[in-house]
């Protein structure tokens, strides 16, 4: 029995140590643990959370970058070098997808380009030597299983499950069927309709740029508008390029090139350079997404009419799209100053409504405005939203230096400090809104953390500023230990950041601690002496 008690002491420290790891700046485990434990942050978006009915001991989810099971090494997908393995690996799909479509186009009959050509052709190889690449290492990459979600590292189940899933794709999608008809008949070209067929096999490619995506805007560390609005981008750059692509290719093999779109305005189109031809494709291609055309660039055609009609079909789709999400994302940054808006309206309203006197109308307004801006600044909420021993070291961490030199709280130990610390909430107040009004209950006092706030005597109706107190003085301890209602008004001259602390949980944390009670009540004797002496000069 004590064995095991003593075993859930160890179990406790260790998870309140790796709860406070957490708000290391480096994220390093404290000392006592072992460092391939420490957290990074580069994969908080790959974590893999277990199901609650399965023991956390079973799972076999590890954070280093590779795992040993069997004598073989398994690589996992959270590893940071694998990772830019893949990003690598999108790179070279955008590449491979936008160079078929032209090649496709504007190369297969296109004698005066063999430099190009013989340039696209070679950097085709390339790109296929490290998909071949990327085959072999599949085998070798943990995955998670979709119904334990626990991370998969068998080398057997590996290769099983991906021979099952993606393999023969890859495959297609990687053999170089060009060279492969080069080497068997001497022939380079395998003909359009051949190629078409092969070549719409590096679509399949596109799974792992959708992936990238779908990771990055997971990803902390980046901004995820920004990398929606780049997804958005590069979606329409890349149906445009088909598109333009496509059409070029229908009036390229159309019998009579004056009857085209582009034989029509240059009936010599085929001589003229190649990029010359592939801007007036996109032309053509953005023009038509983007509106329905100038009526520079038509059909001339059946078969032009009828991909015009399909393109157009497709488009409402791929607008409606980009619509949707362009939408999305700009209310969602707005949503937040229309909600401002909308209180301070109703603010307003109520404010009529009442006939509310014109001084209590503009501390109302500048009080919300205040709180709109420092909407940011309001770390309470998150706070709120974190576990106990993140709280605790997060206070320490914050409020403890500024605590230490408090008066009220000088020469009593740390672990009263901690205590204290830990019950400390952080507020802000604008200028001129009040902290503690005069006959106020003392049920809390405050520490200035920053700013300034006046003392101010109310005589007769009128106020009267005392003093200023600065970074480090404390508020409304006089009336808590003596047990009256606050004899004077405390307000914020400048926006001040405060330390509330409740005086019942001051007074329970002096009670546990006689020695530090006694050095507390000390402080505050002569405190009060010392100001009664400059009061009595």
């Amino acid at each position: 029995m004590k064995s095991q008690n003593r075993r859930t002491e160890e179990d406790i420290l260790c998870t309140d140590k790796m709860m406070k790891c957490c708000v290391n700046k480096n994220y390093q485990l404290e000392e006592g643990l072992s460092s391939s434990t420490a957290l990074d942050i580069c994969k908080l978006s790959n974590l893999v959370n277990p199901p609650q009915s399965v023991p956390s001991s079973s799972t076999n989810v590890h954070n280093n970058q590779t795992i040993k099971y069997n004598g073989k090494r398994t690589i996992t997908p959270v590893d940071c070098r694998y990772r830019c393995w893949e990003t690598l690996m999108a790179i070279l799909v955008a590449y491979s997808v936008w160079v078929y479509p032209f090649e496709l186009a504007f190369m297969i009959k296109s004698s005066p380009h063999a430099t190009l050509k013989r340039l696209l052709y070679i950097s085709e190889y390339i790109v296929d030597a490290f998909f071949a690449i990327e085959i072999v290492l599949t085998f070798f990459v943990a995955y998670v299983d979709p119904n334990t979600q626990f991370l998969v590292c068998d080398a057997r189940k590996i290769a099983l499950r991906y021979l099952k899933t993606w393999f023969l794709m890859d495959i297609a999608s990687t053999v170089p069927f060009g060279l492969i008809v080069y080497m068997c008949t001497d022939r380079h070209k395998l003909g359009l309709f051949y190629q078409s067929v092969f070549g719409m096999l590096r679509f399949w490619r596109l799974r792992k740029v959708t992936r990238l995506f779908r990771r990055l805007e997971k990803d902390i560390r980046f901004n995820y508008v920004l990398i929606r609005c780049i997804k958005l981008v590069l979606v329409t750059l890349f149906f445009s390029h088909i598109a333009g692509c496509v059409y070029y290719i229908l009036a390229d093999t159309y019998p009579h090139s004056r009857k085209t779109w582009i034989g029509s305005v240059n009936p010599n189109f085929r001589e003229g350079h190649v990029f010359d031809r592939y801007i007036a494709s996109i032309y053509w291609s953005m023009s038509t997404m983007t509106s329905v055309g100038y009526g520079d660039v038509h059909s001339m055609n059946s078969r032009e009419m009828t991909f015009n009609i399909v393109y157009m079909m497709f488009n409402l789709g791929l607008s409606a799209y980009l619509i949707g999400n362009i939408s999305t994302l700009i209310l969602e940054g707005t949503r937040t100053t229309m909600e401002f808006r909308n209180r301070i309206q109703s603010a307003s309203e109520f404010v009529s409504r009442n006939q509310l006197p014109k001084i209590l109308k503009e501390q109302i307004l500048t009080y919300m405005c205040f709180r709109f801006t420092a909407e940011n600044l309001n770390q309470q909420r998150i706070m709120d939203e974190l576990p106990n021993p993140i709280c605790k070291s997060i206070c320490e961490h914050l409020f403890l230096p500024a605590v230490q030199n408090v008066y009220l709280f000088k020469y009593i130990s740390t672990e009263t400090l901690l205590l204290l610390v830990a019950k400390m909430r952080a507020e802000y107040i604008p200028p001129g809104e009040d902290v503690i009004t005069k006959d106020e209950a003392p049920e809390i006092i405050y520490i200035i953390m920053s700013g300034e706030v006046e003392v101010i005597n109310c005589e007769d109706g009128e106020e009267q500023t005392t003093k200023t107190l600065v970074s480090g003085d404390i508020v409304g301890e006089v009336a808590a230990f003596c047990g009256k209602p606050q004899s004077l008004t405390f307000r914020a001259k400048t926006m001040s950041q405060l330390l509330k602390l409740k005086t019942s949980s001051l007074i329970e944390t002096m009670q546990t601690k006689p020695d530090d009670h006694q050095l507390i009540l000390q402080n505050f004797r002569e405190k009060e002496m010392v100001d009664h002496r400059m009061t009595g000069l």
